[in-house]
């Protein structure tokens, strides 16, 4: 996050919150905690609805995505539906 801010640094805040998006990764983090820190960081992006989907489905560990057999369409629900399927 400092070399992100130090490259951009006197420019705009909200590119800095996206290529800090674009570095989340849920890795070992369980769904809940890569859910916290994406939506901190996600609402800073102002980044809108359908990109915040693909960002965020991107950035789940494969096992959880690979499980969704109906995606949902708004960012909440994926929250939401990531969450529970973490959970089993």
């Amino acid at each position: 996050m400092l070399e992100i801010k130090k490259e951009f640094e006197g420019g705009n805040e909200e590119l800095v919150k996206v290529m800090e998006l674009r570095r989340i990764e849920q890795e070992k983090k369980i769904m809940e905690e890569f859910v916290q820190k994406f939506q901190r960081v996600a609402k800073e992006s102002r980044y809108k609805e359908r990109v915040l989907v693909e960002e965020f489905k991107r950035e789940m560990n494969r096992t959880v995505r690979e499980k969704t057999e109906r995606p949902p369409t708004s960012i909440e629900q994926w929250y939401k539906h990531a969450t529970n399927l973490d959970r089993y």
